[in-house]
């Protein structure tokens, strides 16, 4: 994408796609990602069977604003908001409980949903347009994640509609996952942002994160 309006075209083409229930690879912050309506059960079955995924492994939900969290999200901690405040947009995923009256079927989520909000202005611009996708790394499950468009066709090619080319994704290490779901929160997974930077943020509220990564 070389012009504004090329850019929009895509954007749009992508959030078209997903009103109809199809399936798009998407640009973030971190690599790129293959992405669905996260209301639609059949538009996140069949990102699971593009990966090569079962239901035990639950996409997380991109969001195009901090506030979307507690349209999700019920009983979110103080120190998560902090997190949240500091680091979003970026790296950092919280899993927090998802609030019940949701209709949509991620998989196995045990009561819990993974959100994040990218740093990337084409995923915002396309979530803006769609509201919350289920995203996963752009790649066959046990493969490396596409940093490119090319490497993202070449994977999921047959089960996409629309790849948004933004050329080589900038970030390459994936996000940082906190478990949000208890009095003290945990690291689930190390990724760009660490241990250090996160626990700095919180030391004003006198908490600090567990790493189980």
């Amino acid at each position: 994408m070389t012009t504004d309006d090329e850019r929009e075209a895509a954007i749009e083409a992508a959030a078209l796609a997903i009103r109809r229930g199809e399936l798009i690879v998407l640009p973030t912050d971190t690599v790129y990602g293959i992405a669905a309506d996260a209301f639609s059960p059949d538009a996140v079955s069949a990102l699971l069977a593009a990966k090569g995924r079962g239901r035990e492994m639950p996409p997380p939900v991109l969001v195009s604003a901090a506030t979307t969290l507690d349209a999700l999200a019920v009983g979110v901690p103080d120190y998560a908001r902090k997190l949240v405040e500091e680091f979003w947009p970026g790296a950092l995923t919280v899993v927090c409980r998802q609030q019940t009256s949701l209709q949509w079927d991620l998989g196995e989520t045990r009561g819990t949903v993974a959100v994040r909000m990218p740093d990337d202005e084409i995923a915002l611009a396309v979530l803006e347009r769609t509201g919350p996708l289920a995203v996963s790394s752009a790649n066959l499950s046990g493969r490396p994640a596409a940093r490119t468009a090319d490497e993202a066709e070449s994977m999921l090619g047959e089960s996409v509609e629309v790849i948004v080319d933004a050329g080589t994704s900038a970030g390459a290490d994936a996000s940082t996952i906190v478990d949000c779901t208890g009095a003290e929160g945990r690291i689930l997974r190390r990724g760009a942002i660490s241990l250090d930077a996160l626990n700095a943020v919180l030391e004003p509220l006198g908490a600090a994160l567990t790493d189980e990564g």
